[in-house]
């Protein structure tokens, strides 16, 4: 059963991918374990040959610009909606509550905790609902996938974090960008699977977006991500195949979790979300077998997975 926190409690910062912690509790070496703690794709988008540049000088303008106008391009972002590469959305997340004087801020939960800390830090007061002069939505939701509507999303703030939206990109809310007060964040590294490159995107009113430009100053974004992110956003042919690849991966996992007497309670094609009896002793049976999984603090049912590697279907299958 699902508990959340009162109205204005902190959430705790847990995250996924923490398997130092995992391996001090149950051993094996970083090598043998199969992380499914986070949402990242497994197959990910294929590294381009570097030039001595791309490690050994300052980012290219030129460079970025090529990176802007993929992304511009792939996102169908609106002419009147300015667009800032940063190294990493999460970057971005730590700099937006700066944007407007702190009063409230409506973040419903259970939701990615980074934005109610990020809003706390800067003094903002948090409500799960009513109004408030800011807005924060992770579209779709993580952990259970929730989607949100324009109607819903009023604020003179108002964040779209569309994170994971790239999997599902006929439900994206991009056409909001254009608005005033509106900026919707963007993250390279779940869909196209490389999260260590850090790459993200501010995509939204140009007063805004300028401000958080200033802040973040030049050579933000390496020479690598420059050139990996702008041919990843090119290769439309890639993005497709993906989709359709975690899309039937999240059905299979979903009939190996299901059968065991879990229930769907959500997700996306890159994680999903179950009820289970007790989250915590399937995290633990899984994590004999070297396996990661992600569990919640505000719940002691919510088992989240993310899909496993090509060659781990059976090894998932058999910890089970």
């Amino acid at each position: 059963m699902l508990e959340l926190p009162l109205d204005n409690a902190p959430l705790p910062r847990d995250h996924g991918g923490n398997l130092s912690a995992a391996m001090a509790e149950f051993g094996g070496a970083r090598g043998g374990w199969m992380d499914l703690s986070t949402g990242i794709n497994p197959h990910p988008y294929p590294l381009p040959q570097f030039t001595a540049g791309d490690w050994g000088a300052l980012p290219d303008a030129d460079a970025l610009a090529g990176l802007e106008q993929a992304a511009r391009a792939f996102w169908n972002i609106p002419g009147e909606a300015a667009l800032l590469a940063a190294p990493g959305a999460s970057a971005l997340i730590a700099a937006l509550p700066a944007l407007a004087a702190p009063r409230w801020v409506q973040i419903t939960k259970p939701t990615y905790n980074e934005h109610a800390a990020a809003f706390e830090a800067r003094g903002w007061k948090i409500r799960v609902d009513g109004p408030a002069e800011a807005r924060v939505a992770v579209h779709p939701n993580n952990p259970d996938g929730r989607l949100w509507s324009e109607d819903q999303l009023t604020a003179p703030l108002t964040i779209i974090d569309e994170s994971f939206c790239d999997v599902c990109p006929e439900e994206s809310l991009i056409r909001m960008a254009g608005r005033p007060g509106v900026i919707v964040l963007k993250s390279f590294g779940k869909f196209w699977g490389l999260a260590g490159l850090r790459l993200g995107f501010a995509i939204g009113d140009p007063q805004l977006i300028a401000k958080l430009s200033s802040w973040q100053g030049p050579w933000a974004v390496s020479g690598p991500a420059l050139r990996t992110g702008a041919q990843a956003l090119q290769d439309r042919q890639w993005a497709e195949a993906a989709r359709t690849r975690l899309k039937q991966d999240a059905a299979r996992l979903d009939e190996l979790v299901l059968a065991r007497g879990a229930s769907l309670a959500g997700g996306t094609d890159l994680f999903r979300l179950y009820d289970v009896e007790d989250a915590a002793a399937w995290q633990r049976q899984l994590a004999r077998a070297h396996i990661w999984s992600r569990i919640f603090p505000y719940s002691r049912t919510f088992l989240r997975l993310g899909l496993p590697p090509a060659d781990g279907w059976d090894r998932l299958e058999a910890a089970l």
